[in-house]
């Protein structure tokens, strides 16, 4: 059972595993990627119900762009259908729809869909879903940085507050929680300065066969750990 006291405020996902999951099958690799798309609507719809505020997917990284022409071609395609189908239901559900990543590199038509799902949501109060699309931690912090220095700031005023600021997450709080699937233990240019501090959970499911029930596992499994931030244990100070 979950306690109410402790749901993670932020819960970021790396969606792992589509492919192999296919593959495992006899599948083109592209169903796989159907199947994760249909399992993402399930984790959304858990996360609201526990209550988590704000729930970050690692849904194509900067590093996908090196990926097959014809798969990549399939996954904008696969985008494009999910933005257009989830739109009614992201406003039904009061769900804040946001980017992070470099969106100008995405076909003109998401940009588009992107740009009308952020400004028909903005005005919502329930869950914050952040999309990771075109998305490096490395370009982001790089990008925050040239943002920076292009407004004059002397050295001495710069703060991590103020750094916070220019990042893609400007107002999103860092996540308490990453999840990662597919047995891969790593991070993958995946918000690399706000999970400074978060608490990892890794599995060996694929990405397609991550259920709800497993996410509640993760949950109660961050529930049991000790955050510090650092500091030390309180039963230690005395």
């Amino acid at each position: 059972m979950l306690l109410s006291d402790k749901i993670p405020a932020h819960v970021g996902v790396i969606m792992d595993g589509n492919g192999r999951w296919a593959e495992l099958r006899g599948l083109p690799r592209i169903e796989g990627h159907r199947r994760g798309a249909e399992r993402s609507r399930e984790i959304i719809t858990a996360a609201m119900e526990v209550g988590i505020k704000a729930l970050t997917l690692y849904a194509f990284s900067l590093e996908n762009w090196q990926r097959p022409k014809n798969e990549v071609t399939t996954l904008m395609r696969l985008l494009e259908i999910y933005l257009r189908n989830e739109l009614n239901e992201f406003i039904e559900k009061g769900i804040v729809f946001k980017t992070i990543g470099e969106i100008w590199r995405l076909p003109e038509n998401i940009q588009g869909l992107i740009a009308e799902a952020e400004a028909r949501t903005a005005g919502n109060t329930g869950l914050t879903l952040i999309a990771a699309l075109s998305y490096g931690g490395r370009n982001e912090i790089i990008r925050a940085v040239k943002k920076l220095i292009s407004t004059g700031v002397s050295p001495d005023r710069i703060t991590e507050d103020l750094f916070d600021s220019f990042l893609d997450t400007a107002g999103i709080s860092s996540p308490d929680l990453i999840i990662r699937t597919s047995g891969e233990r790593r991070i993958s240019n995946f918000l690399l300065w706000q999970g400074a501090y978060s608490e990892f959970y890794f599995t060996d499911t694929l990405w397609p066969d991550f259920t709800k029930e497993e996410f509640f596992l993760a949950l109660h499994d961050y529930q049991m750990r000790e955050r510090r931030f650092g500091a030390v244990p309180m039963r230690a100070k005395s």
